[in-house]
């Protein structure tokens, strides 16, 4: 596989009853959802389509921050597609509820207390809340919903 395979996804939030994130359960990790991009679609589209089809919850029901993007590079060393590298795109959406989530992809998932205490995974996960942390410093109306 030539060039970099793009990907994007979501870390979603609710505010109430206390912030919380979520999470999915991967075999041997905690993961966001996400997804490969295909033919046409932008990184936004990308992500809400994946994440509607592994968790059930409806593009219409996220509220997108539209400053936050975080974005990773890595490579994949896989026995389905080779070697390859990879572009992920995550965004940041609230829910006004927390929903059902029906999983599809993952034997499970977790709402996590905001801020997380504890390493999740540290490629990925944890530089994202890195990077989240700082958004909330600069935008903090954003963990209440006030504008």
């Amino acid at each position: 596989m030539n060039g970099i395979l793009e990907a994007a996804g979501f870390i979603l939030m609710v505010r109430r009853p206390q912030l919380q994130f979520l999470l999915m359960q991967h075999a041997d990790r905690w993961d966001l959802p996400k997804g490969h991009a295909e033919a046409g679609e932008d990184n936004l589209q990308t992500a809400l389509r994946e994440t509607q089809e592994e968790t059930g919850i409806a593009a219409d029901t996220i509220e997108v921050d539209p400053q936050f993007r975080f974005v990773t590079e890595y490579r994949v060393v896989g026995k389905k597609r080779g070697t390859y590298d990879k572009r992920v795109t995550y965004f940041l959406g609230f829910l006004k509820d927390k929903p059902q989530i029906l999983t599809t992809e993952h034997p499970s998932y977790r709402w996590w207390d905001w801020p997380a205490n504890e390493p999740i995974q540290e490629k990925t996960i944890d530089p994202l809340l890195v990077q989240l942390k700082a958004h909330f410093e600069r935008s903090p109306k954003l963990l209440t919903g006030d504008r």
